[in-house]
């Protein structure tokens, strides 16, 4: 699972399109046989589900945005799932508000979130641990073309909140967001997305551990054991409801971003958290820990350690407690 990552983060942008990754997905699926299933949804089928943020993005892009489902069916049917929302942002320049030059070659590993979901299937369909498993990848490029979006535009969510886009680089959680409210569909268990989304992270937490924010507290001390299990750790951050005042936007519901750079990453998952109040969600911020920069650049798999290691002992959880339940 973790080569299987690393293999689709590393590739070049042009060798990891939208297109490919939605190829990839369906190819992970075939060689898994009957327990995976892949379904791709394509721009129209994307815009008809009301998925204004994830498409505000795609629009700067001449390559067309895919929506991946891909479920796991382990257990009973009527068994809920869990839920991992991979980032698949293929490359991003940052759009209208674009990242300077140096180093923006590294910006081919932003889709590492969704390379992850992939990774933990490639590893799960090996497995087969006794539980279901959806992973959701919102896959785009974020690229500044006539048609991008502008700073001070105003976006529609899925969920029928309205954004109000401050800067475009904060793209990754707008993405996000659309497919979160998608997860509602299948009445989760729990939602982990996972994303390279801010570099405020890195600044809090250096590279070793991967950023977590939850509402669940539950869910963050299980994946906290899990990433200690893996040696793939995890390093909580607050997500209080103080910090959600720094979104207020006068045009819309919310801004993507808050208006100074305290708390980044924080920030980041505040923004999340508006769209997760129908289950509980664990957010990874994983911008300083899926890759190496400098002369040992390359993608490094994770999370997918922790994350195979959460789905192996939520499943094994799940027997003990028929087992307790039979006696």
């Amino acid at each position: 699972g973790v080569e299987y990552a690393r293999e689709w983060a590393n590739r070049p942008a042009n060798h990891a399109t939208p297109r490919l990754l939605a190829d990839a997905a369906r190819d992970l699926a075939r060689r898994a046989g009957s327990s995976v299933k892949c379904q791709v949804l394509r721009e129209r089928e994307i815009e008809d589900l009301g998925m204004g943020a994830f498409l505000a993005v795609a629009r700067g892009s001449h390559e067309p945005p895919r929506f991946i489902v891909l479920r796991y069916e382990g257990s009973k049917k009527r068994e809920a799932p869990v839920v991992l929302v991979g980032k698949g942002i293929t490359f991003d320049t940052g759009g209208i508000s674009i990242k300077p030059a140096p180093e923006m070659d590294e910006m081919k590993f932003d889709m590492s979130g969704a390379a992850s979901v992939l990774g933990a299937f490639e590893a799960i369909a090996r497995l087969k641990p006794a539980l279901n498993v959806v992973g959701l990848i919102p896959a785009c490029e974020n690229m500044p073309d006539g048609r991008a979006v502008k700073p001070g535009d105003v976006v529609k969510s899925m969920s029928g909140q309205t954004i109000e886009i401050l800067n475009t680089d904060a793209e990754g959680r707008l993405i996000l967001c659309d497919a979160m409210t998608y997860a509602e569909r299948d009445e989760p268990a729990v939602v982990i997305d996972i994303a390279t989304l801010t570099g405020a992270c890195i600044i809090a937490l250096g590279r070793h551990p991967h950023g977590l924010l939850s509402n669940h507290p539950p869910l963050a001390h299980a994946l906290t054991a899990a990433g200690q299990a893996a040696a793939d750790r995890v390093w909580e951050l607050p997500l209080w409801e103080d910090y959600q005042e720094g979104l207020d936007s006068n045009f819309a519901d919310m801004a993507n971003i808050a208006g100074s750079r305290d708390g980044g990453a924080i920030m980041a998952a505040c923004f999340l958290s508006r769209f997760a109040k129908k289950y509980h969600w664990a957010h990874l911020d994983i911008a300083g820990t899926a890759w190496k920069t400098g002369k040992a650049k390359g993608a490094t798999g994770r999370p997918v350690p922790l994350l195979t290691q959460y789905l192996l002992d939520r499943a094994a959880e799940a027997q003990r407690e028929d087992g307790r339940a039979a006696h």
